[in-house]
């Protein structure tokens, strides 16, 4: 890393990159004179500074340095600027050699789906490590047709995968407006309006709507997992997703997946859901730790998603009925006439 950066004046730094004055903003660190190096501020700071930023002048600077080196990297290195990702085969639990290859690229759905168990999980994990035949599984994955930097691996700031796993709880004392400021003054110029958006995603995704002054602790599961889903789609470099189950986040799942597309995501999704699986260009089968099959969304599978999705959005009417203390008295054949 360049430790230059920490000999320049920060109102150089701050006008070439104005992410620089989000990250000093995000660690409560008070600038008095830009005419000051970033060394020379924290040779200053006292030892309640660093305890208002919740970290040591070593890890400071260390995020300090990581941030240029991303707003200084040439498009072409840019480990985000992959179009297709590749997963190799490995092997079973048995040992048995697996028999597909895939490459999905920017705007596809991929589907997991198969018996608890079976092996879904352990490719997501796969992907997420970007393996390289040392997982238990001996997959490797490959981005636009090669292996990835191995430094890409190992750098948090160099990740090109994000996982939404089940279960997403915060326990940052902030705000929704503080949390998604602090993230979109790290990845983009324009935080406010950047935040905004974010929001506005998050709430059409979640079941019941929350305002910007809601604690992150205070959102239910649901909400939780939309205003992660908008933030990775809105805010996130990672081309790479990864979904485990979101038919039980407590979300609406197809604008969920529609609004990464549109952020042109490629897009991994395990599931037991028929409307989900469905909504996939191509699905994985899994067996006994391995992928058995690969099925492409045939023409008749998309005309029964279609039919599929009318009695989902049924479903979703008659459960918003009974959260609103609604009764459900109709006689079981009008449930769904009409679709």
């Amino acid at each position: 890393m360049d430790k230059t950066y920490l000999e320049r004046p920060l109102a150089e730094l701050i006008e070439q990159y104005p992410e620089v004055e989000n990250f000093l903003f995000s660690l409560n660190l008070r600038v008095m004179d830009r005419g000051k190096t970033m060394g020379q501020l924290l040779a200053a700071a006292s030892y309640n500074d660093f305890l208002d930023a919740s970290m040591g002048r070593e890890d400071i600077v260390r995020s300090f340095l990581l941030l240029l080196a991303r707003l200084e990297r040439p498009a072409e290195q840019n480990p985000a600027a992959f179009r297709t990702l590749t997963v190799l085969p490995g092997r079973d639990k048995d040992g048995a050699p697996e028999q597909f290859t895939l490459t999905a690229g920017r705007g596809e759905v991929i589907c997991l789906v198969g018996p608890t168990g079976s092996g879904k999980s352990r490719l997501l994990e796969d992907i997420e490590y970007l393996a390289d035949g040392d997982t238990p599984t001996g997959r490797r994955m490959l981005l636009d047709g090669k292996p990835p930097d191995p430094a890409w691996r190992c750098s948090a700031d160099n990740r090109v995968v994000a996982q939404l796993s089940q279960n997403m709880n915060f326990v940052m004392d902030l705000s929704v407006r503080e949390f998604l400021l602090l993230h979109a003054g790290c990845r983009r110029r324009d935080a406010a309006e950047a935040a905004a958006e974010t929001l506005a995603c998050a709430n059409a995704l979640s079941g019941e709507a929350f305002d910007p002054d809601t604690s992150l602790t205070r959102l239910s599961g649901g909400q939780s997992r939309a205003l992660m889903i908008a933030d990775t789609a809105v805010l996130s470099d990672a081309p790479v997703v990864l979904i485990d189950e979101i038919e039980n986040a407590g979300v609406d799942r197809q604008q969920a997946l529609s609004l990464l597309l549109r952020q042109d995501k490629i897009v991994f999704v395990s599931t037991h859901d028929p409307v989900l699986a469905l909504l996939g260009q191509r699905r994985l089968v899994f067996r006994n730790g391995a992928v058995c099959r690969v099925i492409a969304t045939s023409p008749r599978e998309q005309a029964n998603l279609a039919v599929l999705s009318a009695y989902s959005r049924r479903i979703n009417e008659l459960r918003e009925r009974l959260r609103q203390g609604l009764a459900i008295e109709e006689e079981s054949e009008k449930l769904f006439a009409g679709l």
